[in-house]
């Protein structure tokens, strides 16, 4: 390589550290080879190579080689980010060369997928086919006029590839191209030919995203990228010790009940069922069987069996996360290959990696679950999936060929089903992925009109008899006309804790908990109160969960009151349970907190219905509620179903519920009268309306509107942001981050810094920011909480008047 000063070839990129230059070729050919091997995991290789090939061709120009000198040469007064345009020569070049002309209706798709995928590198995939009926699209490749692109591309053939060796290149490509075709748009999925291919191109821009901020990050630390830690080996010794320690825990003497008796079944279950081929299971251990272990079993023996890369556990909030990840990694003595990424410290990539400074390192952070083992949350899983920009996606062809585990999965929300479901069968039929659906309350994901589309089977056999062996709990309907307030139930409360000793609340809105949690504290100063909040960070509630055990452990009268994160996943276990009125599913889900481990014959789970919750914004909460309460008032009244816990009740609920919300299964946007599923499948509302427009049929073979819905898309209603908040180690991390950093210092900087953020609403972040209590580091990228807007009670105090018992900062 090169110095400055020394220039004979078009430059990719000057390393930061000491001058050295990355021609263009050498990028171009190094991100061909990383992406080709990513692609290759579902058989497009080719198609994936292409866009490696391709990404940068613009940077074959005199105009971009005087933009990055004076990058490097000016830092304090750089060039305007974005005013020298390399990303869309190379998909002008496929436009021009295999698109038009009369070429082949696969050359066709092949230029416009990965067309679409080159033009976008920087910013996220673009439509297709907009709302104003235009096409972003073609508005780059067919548009934009490129001053020097003629000189462009005689570089590239002169330097990279000639031109016969590309036409060879696009031939493979599209062998490919047909041959997936033919494997995956057959029978029932025909009309879903273009949700396919955009699942494709997304696919494809994962595997680009991924190779070129790789293969600058190897370039800028001075290293070649490395072959992932092999999985296999890992796998086998992590099995070993799994089954050590579960055979240690069957062979003790007082781990014979019957409850722990059933659980080693049900663990051995997964272990048999593992031989089976990849497909999509359900595994339907009752709350406290053991789920996390027996899955963990499946997955890993899968996983050795049919050679995976990886197991990816999805859940649905980051309190199961830190349970979980935690005990795993203890079980298998392993804190370095098994991650949890909880949520994006920086949620907005708009930033280039052309732009020279400390801040490269926010661009090339590693940030794309090449790991063995790795823990997250629904919210990434689907953002991996649907958001917008190109952090996220970098991760999606690290979902191919694992074993992923979405525990609790009655949880995915109800806008986002359809979508969800069709990911999961893109991962089964096209990347060779094998899916566990666990949960005790199975959502009848097959009951939608848009469903997987095909459940291969349930691990647990004689479900209905395990669950009756696993009866722990009686559900009593404590409803009344008038419903309860926070006064009668904090004197209920008290009364239960006096008979029982320990008692769990669980509410729906935040409001009401802290009101309860003031109330209780009020009346009963002496009394063990905790609280548990998404306010809080990761650190602070495993914190709480710890005080929680251990108090229950040692017999103490405790209280602890919680919004519905504490439903899935969490092992612990109370006396009495009281829980307000809400889904099926989330009363089971409470249930699994009471009487966790069968310690009593019978305990009682109370369902009250509290008159100061206001659910009009939490309308799927509120409707859970209404067919609960229904089915409560059925069982009353002697002609429903007894059991309110048992699969039938939960199917029953679950076809209820669907259909009461049919209308917002398929992601329904006012806005634009249309659903994000119609966006990207086959829009014939803007096709039609395309036609109507320029009295001519659309010219693309593509027409899905991948930015509008990435645009439209949150998992959660609104939209949140990450804060970093000083909590405890917290208050360290933020300080890092002030200092200059390696792009490997960065990246582990930024998994550390998961434990302690926070995600607020937009009302909250305006409101903080007006009272001066956000601080704005990375040039305005991480945000961060200052101290006294963040309490140990209740996590971010949005009035600034948190107490913290010590000084973090």
């Amino acid at each position: 390589m090169k110095k400055v000063g020394e220039i004979s070839d078009y430059i990719a990129h000057i390393r930061q550290s000491d001058g050295k230059i990355q021609s263009v070729h050498e990028h171009l050919i190094g991100v061909k080879g990383l992406a080709a091997r990513f692609g290759s995991k579902i058989e497009v290789e080719h198609i994936a190579g292409l866009a490696g090939l391709l990404h940068d061709l613009g940077k074959y120009s005199e105009g971009f080689r005087s933009y990055i000198l004076e990058a490097v040469g000016n830092p304090d007064h750089p060039p305007k980010k974005g005013s020298v345009d390399h990303s869309t020569a190379g998909g002008k070049l496929l436009y021009d060369e295999f698109h038009l002309n009369n070429h082949s209706v696969p050359e066709r798709m092949i230029a416009e997928m990965v067309g679409n995928v080159i033009i976008s590198h920087h910013m996220g995939l673009q439509d297709f086919l907009t709302s104003d009926m235009e096409s972003d699209y073609l508005k780059r490749v067919r548009e934009k006029r490129i001053e020097d692109f003629l000189e462009v591309k005689k570089a590239f053939y002169q330097t990279s590839v000639s031109k016969e060796d590309l036409k060879d290149y696009i031939s493979k490509s599209e062998n490919e191209f047909v041959a997936f075709l033919k494997q995956n748009i057959t029978g029932s999925r025909m009309d879903k030919l273009q949700l396919t291919l955009m699942f494709l191109t997304k696919y494809i821009f994962s595997c680009l995203i991924d190779a070129d901020r790789t293969d600058t990050r190897c370039f800028e630390e001075g290293t070649f990228p490395c072959v992932t830690t092999e999985s296999r080996k890992l796998f086998e010794g992590y099995y070993k010790k799994l089954t050590e320690y579960l055979n240690k825990i069957n062979e003790d003497g007082h781990s014979k009940t019957a409850i722990n008796i059933l659980r080693e079944k049900m663990s051995k279950e997964c272990d048999d069922f593992a031989q089976y081929p990849s497909g999509i299971y359900t595994l339907s251990i009752p709350t406290g069987g053991g789920k996390t272990l027996a899955s963990l079993r499946y997955a890993l023996k899968h996983a050795i069996k049919h050679k995976k890369d990886r197991i990816i556990y999805v859940v649905p909030y980051t309190t199961i996360i830190e349970q979980n990840a935690e005990d795993v990694k203890r079980i298998l003595n392993d804190h370095e290959n098994i991650i949890e990424h909880h949520s994006n410290v920086i949620e907005h990539d708009d930033y280039d990696n052309n732009r020279y400074g400390r801040d490269k390192a926010l661009k090339l952070a590693k940030d794309n679950w090449d790991a063995p083992i790795i823990f997250t949350t629904m919210v990434q899983f689907l953002n991996t999936f649907y958001s917008s920009g190109t952090r996220n996606v970098r991760r999606l062809h690290n979902l191919s060929h694992a074993v992923i585990v979405f525990d609790e999965v009655q949880s995915v929300p109800i806008k986002c089903i359809s979508l969800f479901n069709e990911a999961l069968n893109f991962l089964k039929n096209v990347c060779h992925s094998s899916i566990l659906l666990c949960t005790a309350t199975q959502p009848a994901l097959d009951f939608v009109e848009k469903s997987i589309d095909s459940i291969d089977g349930e691990i647990i056999q004689d479900l209905d008899q395990v669950v009756d062996a696993f009866k722990r709990v009686e559900i009593i309907d404590k409803t009344s006309n008038h419903g309860w307030n926070t006064e009668d139930l904090s004197r209920f409360v008290f009364e239960q804790v006096n008979d029982l000793s320990n008692v769990l609340v669980i509410l729906n809105t935040k409001t009401v908990v802290r009101k309860l949690f003031n109330q209780l504290k009020e009346n009963n100063p002496d009394l063990l109160i905790y609280h548990l909040s998404t306010s809080m960070c990761a650190a602070h509630r495993k914190d709480i969960l710890s005080d929680v055990r251990e108090a229950l452990d040692k017999g103490e009268r405790v209280v602890c009151l919680s919004t519905q994160l504490i439903e899935a996943g969490v092992d612990v276990s109370f006396n009495c349970v009281v829980r307000s009125l809400a889904g099926l599913d989330s009363i089971a889900q409470a249930a699994g907190r009471c009487n966790r481990h069968g310690e009593h014959a019978i305990r009682n789970v109370y369902i009250i219905n509290h008159n100061e919750e206001n659910l009009d914004y939490l309308k799927t909460i509120k409707i859970g509620a209404g067919i609960t309460h229904k089915i409560l008032l059925d069982r009353k009244s002697g002609h429903g179903i007894n059991d309110i816990l048992s699969p039938k009740a939960l199917e029953l609920y679950f076809q209820n519920y669907y259909h009461e919300l049919k209308s917002e299964l398929d992601y329904h946007v006012p806005a634009l009268k249309n659903t994000l599923y119609e966006l990207l499948n086959s829009n014939e509302i803007y096709k039609c309306g395309y036609k109507h427009k320029t009295g001519k049929p659309f010219p693309l073979l593509l027409h899905t509107s991948i930015k509008t819905a990435a645009k439209y898309f949150n998992v959660i209603d609104n939209n949140t942001t990450s804060l970093l908040v000083p909590y405890k180690e917290g208050a360290d991390i933020i300080a890092e981050f002030n200092e200059d950093l390696s792009i490997q210092d960065f990246s582990v900087l930024l998994k550390q810094s998961q434990q302690y953020t926070v995600n607020i609403y937009e009302r909250e972040l305006n409101e903080l920011s007006k009272n001066n209590n956000i601080v704005y580091l990375r040039d305005g990228k991480i945000l961060v909480l200052r101290e006294n807007a963040y309490d140990l009670d209740f996590g971010v105090n949005i009035e600034g008047d948190g107490k913290m018992e010590t000084h973090f900062i």
